[in-house]
Order: C-alpha cells, then structure tokens, then sequence
C-alpha cells in the first residue's frame, strides 16, 4: 500500500490518504529499458527536424570548370560550388527530417505508471484539496508550495482541466512545472523531483490511466 499526504487549500496537512495500487505501485520486469525507450521516442517526437544545410547544387554560382585539368600546376578543381572552396556548399548536407515515431500506447502509459510509482514509494507525491486561485498571484503560490514541498527541488504540479489562473501562478517560478492530469507523461514526472495533486486530479489520473 503506498500513501501520501494530503494538505488543504492553506498548505495545512490533514491525513494520509492511499493512491491507487494500478498508478502507483507498479512493477515491470525492466522498468529502466521501458522508461529509456518511452522517453528517447517522446523526445525525439518534440524535434521540429525543419534544419536544412546547402550542397553544392544548392548554392549560387557557376558549374563551370575553373580552369583546364592539366598543366597549370595546381590541384584538379571543379566549379566553384565545390565544397573544398570557401562559399561552397556543403558536403552531405543536412536535409529536412521527421523524427517523429508513434510511442504505443500500452507502453506510453506503463512508462507513465513506473514512474509515478517510483516517486510515491520515495514519498515524493503529495495531495492538495484545491487550488484557491482567483487571480494569478505568484506570491500566494510561492508560499502554499514552501508550506506543502520545503525541499528544493523541481516540481511538478498537475491540475484537473485547465484552470488559467493556477498555472500562470505557479509556472512563474522557476524549477515548477504544471499540467494537466489526462495529459500526464513520464518525462516530466521524471524529470521533476516532487508531484502534487488535486484531488480532483488524482481521481482524473486514475479514471483516465487505470485501464
């Protein structure tokens, strides 16, 4: 059984509550290969893969022989788009790519389950009521996250729907990241030291992931 402590909307601790055993403790056979694997092909998806080098058939310029192959002494030269010349183009230029590759989907979502359940068995997930937001206000949102995760660290907050008001409140600091709960993906839960959740969020985490 793992647990995790819940606050209120002041930062106050109220009880334990246990996360659910199908997110939060689930074990794999190799969980560092599943979560490599997810990870490099998550990554390799955000490369925009738009970057573009000249060869010599791109680049402006004559193809004409600059001068005669022999008895001139010099070395055998073609156009002055060769890439050995200066303003040349280059040689086995980059050309535009797509990295993207589909991560499946039973895969996407245990690499998710793994690594949430190495932070809540390290005690690193933490539960919040709600979030009590208005407005955006960095300040309030500084001090209800030293109340509830005083270590440093980068953290990661995740919120049921988009609400505008949290999130502009606490990405304004640096090392908080926030998203929301049916988008979750194992990157950022790895790359984030602490996971807080609404309640609201942690309910949509395991109606959405459960399966």
């Amino acid at each position: 059984m793992v647990t995790a402590v819940k606050f209120n909307s002041l930062g106050e601790r109220m009880e334990e509550i246990e996360l659910p055993a199908s997110i939060f403790d689930v074990d794999v056979d190799s969980p560092k290969v599943l979560l490599h694997e997810v990870i490099t092909m998550y990554l390799g998806n955000q490369r925009q893969g738009t970057v573009q080098k000249k060869s010599r058939g791109m680049v402006q310029g004559s193809t004409r022989k600059l001068f005669r192959q022999k008895g001139t002494g010099n070395a055998r030269v073609g156009s002055r788009r060769s890439p050995v010349r200066v303003h040349g183009g280059m040689a086995f230029a980059i050309c535009p790519k797509d990295w993207y590759r589909q991560i499946p989907r039973k895969k996407k979502r245990m690499a998710l389950k793994v690594a949430l359940t190495d932070r809540a068995r390290e005690g690193r997930v933490f539960v919040i009521d709600s979030f009590d937001f208005s407005q955006p206000n960095t300040q309030q949102a500084r001090e209800l996250l030293g109340k509830i995760i005083p270590e440093k660290g980068r953290k990661l907050v995740v919120t049921d729907g988009n609400h505008h008001a949290t999130v502009r409140s606490f990405t304004n600091l640096p090392d908080v990241m926030a998203d929301r709960a049916d988008s979750l993906h194992a990157y950022e839960v790895l790359k984030s030291s602490y996971v807080l959740l609404t309640s609201e969020a942690l309910s949509k985490v395991e109606e959405v992931f459960s399966k």
